[in-house]
């Protein structure tokens, strides 16, 4: 059986790795009886702890130090020909605007004959919008890199309609080689309808009371999560009575300290293993995707929404937040603000739930974009 490679730069084990590296590899390889390899060029930092991460999610995997200094990220492109050599591979999967560009300057001159970019955002934009650290060489170019990537490749994935809407805009992409896949739950997820008394019973263990309306915002605190427009409109939620509750799952940060001290009693922040996120989620009524309308938000494809989804939650979300607003409008799973609309919250009860987690089943498990892996490696073996 042919290999491809599925090849990662610069990208340590995480969450996301874990979800939408190794777990998109492991379900192409079952559905779809192929061979994808994946390849990783990690940092020397830390590098053998992140190779044995790495290789314990997939021990197969082959796993090299990044030459030193990512200005240089062009020398690797030699090491990952002279893996082709030993691999054969005639595909490969890159997931990132380097990776692919790396791809690209062997193609045609090892065994690989197509690239394919994994696109996962409006990398260039996203770099200057929220002053993403990289080195200043990067900043530089990524424009051309990213144009490189999107207009080069042989085939494509993006994350959203809007995302491809934005190449065809920014870098005049044109064409139909491409597959529309946003971030899905992992493939072992099982869709469970909470009872009453396990809904209430999660809501007494952080300390929620029966009556209390809580909303549950799950995540990081980088720039584009919009922090600094969440406080002033979930304060607007605190001040309609103490009932109102707020659960962030993230880690410390600013804002939520302001809103802890305006607001004591009011709100809980904690952290917890993705594991135990689906059960702290079943404590509330509905989860946040509140955000700027920056062009990185405006192609995303956030994570959260299907895992709110598959805790049997709605979603309050802002307009133009990729595809997911439009899919809230169109199947009434939540409500889409302005930013100064605050629709009425109610406790969610448990029909409403079991019609959520119907919807994550439907739309955002790998299996509901199963034809789309299909196509896509249909294509990039002719």
């Amino acid at each position: 059986m042919k290999k491809t490679i599925y090849l990662t730069y610069a990208e340590p084990p995480s969450g996301v790795f874990s979800s939408q590296v190794v777990d998109v590899i492991q379900f192409i390889n079952k559905e779809l009886n192929c061979n994808i390899k994946l390849v990783s060029f990690i940092s020397l930092h830390d590098f053998q702890k992140h190779k044995i991460a790495i290789k314990n999610l997939l021990p197969d995997a082959l796993v090299f130090p990044m030459i030193p200094k990512a200005t240089y990220w062009r020398f690797n492109s030699f090491l990952l020909w002279l893996i082709c050599l030993i691999i054969r591979p005639k595909e490969i999967l890159a997931r990132n605007v380097i990776a692919t560009n790396m791809a690209l300057k062997i193609r045609g001159k090892s065994s690989v004959k197509k690239v394919c970019f994994d696109g996962r955002g409006a990398i260039a934009a996203e770099w200057k919008e929220y002053d993403v650290k990289v080195v200043e060489s990067w900043k530089q170019e990524i424009d051309i890199l990213e144009k490189k990537a999107v207009i080069e490749s042989d085939y494509r994935i993006a994350v959203s309609e809007k995302l491809v809407a934005y190449w065809s805009e920014v870098y005049i992409y044109n064409g139909n080689d491409h597959v529309i896949i946003p971030c899905t739950l992992n493939s072992n997820f099982i869709p469970i309808i909470p009872t009453k008394d396990e809904i209430l019973e999660s809501r007494r263990k952080l300390g929620f009371a029966d009556q209390d309306i809580v909303l549950a915002y799950s995540g990081s605190t980088a720039g584009w999560q919009s922090f600094s427009i969440l406080y002033p409109y979930l304060s607007n939620y605190l001040k309609i009575g103490a009932h109102y509750k707020i659960l962030f799952l993230t880690t410390e940060e600013e804002n939520i300290r302001k809103l802890e001290l305006e607001f004591p009693g009011q709100i809980i922040r904690t952290w917890v293993t993705h594991a135990e996120v689906p059960g702290v989620l079943m404590a509330c009524d509905i989860g946040i995707l509140i955000r700027e309308q920056s062009i990185t938000n405006k192609v995303a494809s956030p994570t959260k929404f299907a895992e709110y989804l598959s805790a049997g939650l709605p979603v309050l979300i802002t307009e133009n937040l990729g595809d997911y607003s439009n899919f809230v409008l169109k199947h009434k799973c939540g409500f889409v603000v302005n930013g100064n609309e605050h629709p009425n919250v109610e406790t969610t009860s448990i029909e409403k739930r079991t019609k959520m987690i119907a919807l994550v089943e439907e739309f955002c498990t790998k299996k509901s974009y199963l034809k789309q892996y299909e196509k896509l490696i249909v294509e990039i073996s002719k």
